[in-house]
């Protein structure tokens, strides 16, 4: 069996540039998001062990001390706790001097997790968790057919950060459209609040043309906002936001504007930014994703 591939496409937070990526699944058990393209292409398995084990095999052959290490594909909860846990010390046995190991999470996988079965998994090596909240509104929730509620968000980061993880989460600028923009920022900020994560991003919604969610662009049913409606989403949310001490970015390739702060310390200051930059005339990004 060849063991020295990955499934492609291949995803990781821009945050793991740097890091191995250790394919442990292929897809997402979910992959019903409508407004998500990443793992269409994609029918979603569980790697067997032995494949495990020879993949990591032929990347220790190229990378024998990697600082950091992320586990591929989109949600490796989704796997049997015992089976991640035995994972999880092959690997640290492999790359003893990996400083981080993180990966993606999926709400569900969280919820279906036990406290203590979180815990265990965070005292294996797992230290970093993932999890796009993409929207704290109900009706954007089911509108993008993520599979969770507001209060199962709420209780799948809650358990996360109670088990010791750092975690991570990401909101996605847009994904109410214009009719609900305004409910997705403020219920956005509610649900992050109520998670209190440690690490906290914007991204902005880029429709691709494959999704489910470009016919709705099409058709008219659904109206993507302009960039100053961005801002005016943007603003909103981070005025109804109240974290403890969380580093904030919104400096992916698809935002228009480039933040960083920590909340809520920055809140003020990053807030005065995007006003002054929604009232300036000179405010046209080129980048504008109208399908």
């Amino acid at each position: 069996m060849n063991y020295n591939y990955y499934s492609e496409p291949l995803y990781r937070p821009p945050s793991e540039a740097r890091s191995l990526i250790i394919q442990v699944t292929e897809g997402c058990s979910h992959n019903k998001c409508r407004f998500c393209y990443m793992y269409k292409s994609k029918q979603f398995r569980l790697k067997s062990k032995e494949e495990l084990r020879g993949h990591i095999e032929w990347l220790k052959s190229m990378y024998s001390n990697p600082r950091r290490i992320f586990l591929a594909d989109g949600n490796v909860l989704c796997l049997k706790t015992e089976k991640l846990i035995d994972l999880l010390q092959y690997v640290k046995k492999e790359f003893p001097h990996a400083e981080r190991i993180s990966s993606y999470s999926g709400p569900l996988d969280l919820i279906r997790k036990t406290d203590e079965e979180l815990k265990a998994i965070r005292e294996a090596g797992l230290e970093l968790l993932y999890m796009g909240v993409e929207s704290g509104s109900e009706k954007v929730l089911s509108l993008m057919n993520k599979g969770v509620n507001q209060q199962q968000m709420i209780e799948a980061g809650q358990k996360a950060v109670k088990a010791g993880f750092k975690f991570s989460c990401m909101i996605i600028s847009g994904l109410g459209g214009k009719e609900y923009m305004e409910e997705h920022a403020l219920e956005s900020a509610k649900v992050i609040s109520a998670i209190d994560p440690h690490y906290f991003s914007l991204l902005r919604l880029v429709v691709d043309e494959y999704s489910e969610l470009a016919a709705d662009v099409r058709e008219g049913k659904f109206q993507l906002l302009t960039p100053r409606e961005i801002l005016e989403e943007n603003i909103i949310m981070l005025e109804n936001i109240e974290l403890t001490d969380c580093i904030f970015r919104s400096n992916h390739v698809s935002n228009h504007v480039n933040l960083a702060g920590t909340l809520n310390q920055d809140k003020e200051m990053l807030v005065s930014m995007l006003k002054k930059l929604r009232n300036s005339p000179d405010f046209n990004p080129r980048v504008f994703n109208r399908l």
